[in-house]
Order: structure tokens, then C-alpha cells, then sequence
């Protein structure tokens, strides 16, 4: 009788262990799936807020950047030199403002500030006149190599 209830009580323990286990994993699994959900809705919500709000990248004056925007350039190529010259913070939500307010990007540079909206940017790379240099293709930049 004795072996019988040692075995009863290992084998309740055991199950007791495994149950244990189980739940501790899947809390663990619970978690991380709830971290990496946080992490997305919050992405989600700053690409949103830079698409359709209206922040500069910098407060006050700014500093003045010159861009140069070849003719022939991709949208997203342009998207790149604005992050990379600090004007814009991320170039996937200027690339979705620009592609969702169908602007037309003129060739030419272009003195931005780092104080201006995705608005004002592109309302200057949208109209030729406020170019300070004439427009060059892409093709002229490729001849001179």
C-alpha cells in the first residue's frame, strides 16, 4: 500500500509541475505577444501622426539644408535625401504624404529648413520657382562620370 501512495502522490506532483509549466509558458508567450502588439500600434500611431500631422522636425528657426532633386529621380530616392539631411524624420511617412497628396516634385535645389512641415516641404519642391539652381537630370549627373 505503501509503494501505491508514494506513486499516487509523484504522479500528482508531476501533474502539478507540468500544469505549472504550462501556464508559466503560456503567460510568457501572452506577453511577448502583447509587447510586439504595443510595439506596432505604436509605430502605426507615429507614422500616422507624421503622415497627417503637421510637426517640423525642429523647433524655432532651424537650419537651412541645400537639396539637390535630379530630374528623373525616384520619389523614394528623395524621401532618402531628406532624412539623410535631418529635414524629415522618417522617409516611409513623407513617401505616404506624398503619395496620398499626389504632389508633383520639381528638379532643381532647393534650400529647405529643418523648422519646416512635410507640408511646406513640399509645397517648396513642388513648384520649379523656388529652385535656386537650374534643374539636372539624372542621365546629365551619369554623363559626367
Amino acid at each position: 500500500m505503501k509503494k501505491g501512495k508514494g506513486s499516487f502522490i509523484m504522479r500528482l506532483l508531476m501533474r502539478f509541475s507540468l500544469t505549472i509549466l504550462i501556464v508559466g509558458i503560456n503567460v510568457i508567450f501572452y506577453v511577448f505577444v502583447f509587447n510586439k502588439i504595443s510595439d506596432f500600434a505604436g509605430q502605426s500611431y507615429d507614422i500616422t501622426y507624421r503622415v497627417f500631422g503637421d510637426q517640423p522636425m525642429a523647433t524655432g528657426e532651424g537650419r537651412d539644408v541645400r537639396v539637390t532633386i535630379l530630374k528623373g529621380e525616384s520619389t523614394m530616392n528623395i524621401a532618402s535625401k531628406l532624412a539623410d539631411a535631418k529635414l524629415i524624420p522618417d522617409k516611409y511617412s513623407f513617401y505616404l504624404k506624398l503619395k496620398l497628396k499626389d504632389y508633383e516634385i520639381m528638379p532643381g535645389t532647393f534650400v529647405l529648413n529643418t523648422s519646416m512641415t512635410y507640408n511646406d516641404i513640399l509645397d517648396a519642391i513642388s513648384s520649379y520657382s523656388n529652385s535656386v539652381d537650374k534643374e539636372q537630370s539624372v542621365e546629365d549627373l551619369e554623363s559626367k562620370i
